[in-house]
């Protein structure tokens, strides 16, 4: 069993590293290389090939012509009789009965074309007489001495002779002076130093491409494994994150400006974002079970009342009805700020480029809160800046604003009188709703932002209150890159300021 589960994780392994991003990227980056390379070298090699042949062409060319110039003079079929004394002055002029040519004289010997080709180890020079015979050579027969036979007058042929190159020139020699076949002329290059250089270019290219190629084979992986290693912790931070969505396992900061950098911090983002909606799950399934509680309670108890006997008693029946309509309505009002409460943290996502008027919308929002409380003395000082604008959905801003005036209502005692104010900083904008009411002792200031907290828990309650208005309000401000505070004093009353981001023209 255990040598099977061995078996199991080292094939799972290999596939792993068969089918890696590094083992791919690798692979393809040394691939790409080695084939640049191989058309790089083949192309240079080419090159050089060409022009070295190209130079020998034209030697074996000039060396070929120089020996035809001499054996078209020859009248008759080419014997080494009349080839010899032709290929040398010197032995023509002693053919004729005349002096050697003197060492002083300005004449050189040795600075005849003929005899410096006849002297070159490169060259073999040929001569054919019409019937195919060699009737001369100047050096050691090559293995392929046969004549070769061509239709054209002059045929120039690089051949592959033992693994080197040779360059033979195949010439018919026509008699100038009675236009007739005499023979036939091979010049055989063997190309010594072309073929070294090419040999030598060969083995340097080969040296310098394969070193060349492990060099960069290695920066490729050192690269790639670079770009590879921080996607490879990504898949290594995911799989713990499945197996653990509570997990604080996160991306270090990577010290680079690139896409991977910022591909390291969204995926950090989108984890903590994560588990913020996992643990915002949690929470609103406990506060909700929580606060539904003692409503439900009451609602069973008086279905239990009733069906004892509060059926057949009109008040009983009266008052349960009453109790289980406020406790529906009351939990219906619940949900529903739960529900808001949940939105407001997720405004990013929802509203990101809603733009808002402030003043348009406090302007609407205290006429309507003075035409439902008509008893309120609601005052609105407004100090801000023509076409004062924040980043914020309308209906956001005023339900924010609502929750404000609406506690302050709530908390008002003898002096029903609110104060908004409104204005412009210069880059940012203050909004504060003050009343005249119970005020917050300071122990308590730091609290009331908290879900569900009540500062008097028996009169909240009477006043319909679930301890979730601030909380929302909190929670839709600070979406908003926005900040909210209070300053209050026991019997004085409370002011809370809401601030935000000044939208710049």
């Amino acid at each position: 069993m255990m040598n099977n589960v061995k078996k199991k994780t080292n094939s799972k392994l290999k596939e792993t590293i068969k089918h890696s991003l590094s083992f791919k990227l690798v692979g393809l980056v040394a691939t790409i290389i080695t084939v640049s390379f191989i058309i790089f070298s083949i192309a240079i090699y080419s090159l050089v090939r060409q022009q070295l042949i190209e130079q020998e062409e034209n030697v074996t060319q000039s060396i070929s012509q120089t020996f035809e110039n001499r054996l078209v003079d020859i009248p008759h079929t080419l014997q080494i009789s009349n080839v010899v004394p032709s290929l040398s002055p010197n032995t023509q002029r002693i053919l004729e009965g005349r002096a050697p040519i003197a060492a002083n004289e300005k004449t050189n010997i040795f600075s005849d074309d003929i005899l410096a080709t006849l002297a070159s180890r490169d060259t073999t020079v040929l001569i054919y007489n019409p019937e195919g015979e060699i009737v001369f050579s100047n050096g050691t027969l090559p293995k392929d001495a046969d004549m070769p036979n061509y239709d054209a007058h002059h045929v120039l042929n690089l051949q592959n002779i033992d693994g080197k190159l040779h360059l033979q020139d195949y010439t018919k020699i026509y008699s100038s002076k009675t236009r007739r076949l005499t023979g036939y002329l091979v010049v055989d290059n063997a190309l010594t130093k072309s073929n070294a250089i090419l040999r030598r270019l060969r083995n340097w290219m080969v040296g310098l491409s394969v070193g060349a190629i492990l060099i960069f084979i290695i920066l490729s992986y050192l690269t790639v494994n670079s770009i590879v290693k921080p996607i490879k912790r990504m898949s290594r931070i995911s799989r713990a994150v499945n197996d653990d969505p509570n997990s604080q396992e996160r991306m270090p900061k990577l010290r680079r400006e690139d896409e991977l950098g910022e591909l390291a911090d969204n995926f950090n983002q989108m984890l903590d974002r994560m588990q913020a909606y996992i643990q915002q799950q949690k929470q609103f399934v406990g506060d909700v079970s929580h606060e539904l509680r003692t409503p439900v309670a009451v609602i069973q108890g008086h279905l239990n009342l009733l069906e004892r006997w509060g059926k057949d008693d009109p008040e009983v029946l009266d008052e349960s009805i009453k109790a289980s309509l406020q406790e529906t309505s009351r939990m219906n009002h619940l949900i529903q700020e739960m529900l808001d409460l949940t939105r407001a943290e997720q405004i990013d996502v929802q509203y990101p480029d809603e733009v808002t008027d402030v003043n348009e919308v406090l302007t609407r929002t205290v006429n309507d809160m003075r035409m439902i409380h008509k008893d309120f003395k609601i005052t609105y000082n407004d100090a801000l800046a023509p076409n004062t604008m924040i980043k914020m959905y309308h209906n956001h801003l005023e339900q924010v604003l609502i929750i404000l005036m609406d506690n302050a209502i709530k908390y008002s005692t003898d002096r029903k009188e609110i104060i908004v104010d409104a204005s412009t900083e210069a880059d940012k904008v203050e909004i504060a709703v003050q009343d005249f009411g119970e005020g917050i002792a300071p122990d308590e200031q730091s609290k009331i932002f908290n879900r569900f907290y009540r500062v008097d828990k028996a009169r909240t309650r009477e006043k319909g209150g679930n301890g979730l208005g601030l909380s929302i309000a909190q929670k839709l401000v600070e979406s908003y890159h926005g900040k909210i505070s209070v300053t209050s004093q026991v019997g004085s009353g409370s002011k809370f300021k809401i601030e935000f981001p000044l939208l710049q023209k």
